[in-house]
């Protein structure tokens, strides 16, 4: 019996997987239900507020949702908080696994356009690309705007004794503002950097399985390669390819969280001039 090749290097862990699973999952939920209402005024607004029961519905599970996001995003802090201090305060902020943005992602954001241009090689990427730390960070943001005014909204009578009425119409349109950033951010930039770029098509399947072509990460991030390499590690990240059926399950999972979201966005655009704004 043969053994299976490893051709694939582990990139995220279990944890982190089920992270992006109820970040994804309750994101799609959160827009649609969002729409549901924003839309109220079209029929495509009243089709999608029907499928979670009516209106009525749809912003109980707005508001429900958006409180267990909100205690997600504090499971996820204290998560981060324990890797940081694990691995020491200077390797966990400052180290080249780490997520905080440095002068280097400068560098790497100018080389990468330059490369886009034609005009340089590749840069040499480490695990992290500066593009990432963006779409992690933006999540903090997104919290914290959305969380904040979610919270303030989700009990209006209760909010107004300690907020004076034009501050909830502020925390409204800023609520409402920063969601059509945050979808408009996910349905266009984050789906054609992750799924639909020509070395990825048609779906970057890492963050389901937890591993990445060996091959394709040594090409667009040989500094991360070449520094397992050099520490010995290479070989105790390689594993071997899913399974046919897991294969087809990620498709499934990944293409179907990129058409639930394509369906948001182009129906929001195509009645965005029929609603009240």
């Amino acid at each position: 019996m043969t053994t299976a090749a490893k051709t694939r290097i582990l990139r995220f862990t279990p944890t982190q997987r089920l992270f992006h699973l109820t970040l994804m999952l309750t994101f799609l939920i959160q827009s649609a239900t969002g729409l549901a209402r924003m839309y109220h005024e079209t029929s495509w607004g009243q089709g999608l507020a029907n499928l979670f029961g009516g209106f009525s519905s749809a912003l109980t599970i707005h508001i429900a949702v958006g409180i267990f996001m909100v205690c997600a995003f504090v499971i996820h802090l204290a998560y981060a908080i324990f890797l940081i201090t694990k691995r020491g305060i200077a390797a966990g902020l400052r180290g080249p696994d780490s997520l905080v943005p440095g002068p280097g992602d400068i560098r790497e954001f100018i080389s990468h356009l330059q490369w886009i241009l034609g005009r340089s090689d590749h840069p040499r990427l480490d695990r992290w690309g500066y593009w990432e730390k963006f779409d992690y960070w933006a999540v903090f943001w997104g919290m914290i705007l959305l969380g904040g005014t979610g919270l303030l909204l989700a009990s209006p009578l209760a909010s107004s004794q300690v907020v004076p009425g034009w501050g909830l119409n502020v925390a409204f349109w800023v609520h409402r503002i920063e969601a059509i950033l945050a979808m408009a951010h996910i349905f266009i930039i984050h789906f054609f950097v992750a799924h639909l770029r020509r070395s990825h098509f048609p779906m970057d399947s890492a963050m389901f399985d937890g591993s990445a072509d060996l091959e394709t990460a040594r090409s667009e991030r040989s500094a991360w390669i070449d520094r397992l390499s050099a520490s010995g590690e290479l070989e105790e990240r390689l594993t071997v390819a899913p399974p046919a059926h897991r294969k087809i399950l990620h498709l499934i999972a990944g293409l179907g969280a990129v058409a639930v979201g394509l369906f948001l966005l182009v129906g929001s655009l195509v009645h965005a001039t029929r609603i009240t704004w």
